[in-house]
């Protein structure tokens, strides 16, 4: 019996790491000294055509929750992991945008750039 036990409780600690294997954002790292992005003149237009549209994340429909369809609600959501993991197609996130392609480096430099800098408004 108290190698039955052991035996499960082994099981289920393995299975509690298993559950939380989400690769780190912090290794995610782009060269932000000849850009200082702003939400209005750089990731808004980001944001409105790949991510806040009708079906997925705009104020309408906030898919998961989660309406990317102004300023506030960007920023919001940028201090999750969530946000950048989801964009990086990090493993154990959700890739965004779903059933698209992922987001042109150049655009996924510009949501970390303006991230890093502060998110500027």
């Amino acid at each position: 019996m108290m190698k039955k036990l052991i035996g499960l409780s082994a099981f289920a600690l393995v299975i509690s790491f298993a559950s939380c294997d989400k690769e780190n954002v912090n290794t995610v790292t782009y060269d932000c000294t000849s850009q200082t992005p702003t939400y209005a003149n750089n990731v808004k237009a980001i944001m409105d055509s790949k991510c806040a549209f009708s079906g997925c994340h705009n104020a309408g429909t906030a898919a998961s929750g989660i309406n990317l369809s102004d300023y506030a609600n960007v920023s919001s959501e940028a201090n999750n992991d969530r946000f950048l993991g989801s964009i990086e197609h990090l493993t154990g996130y959700s890739n965004m945008p779903r059933n698209g392609s992922q987001l042109s480096t150049a655009e996924r430099q510009t949501i970390y750039c303006w991230i890093q800098t502060g998110k500027p408004q």
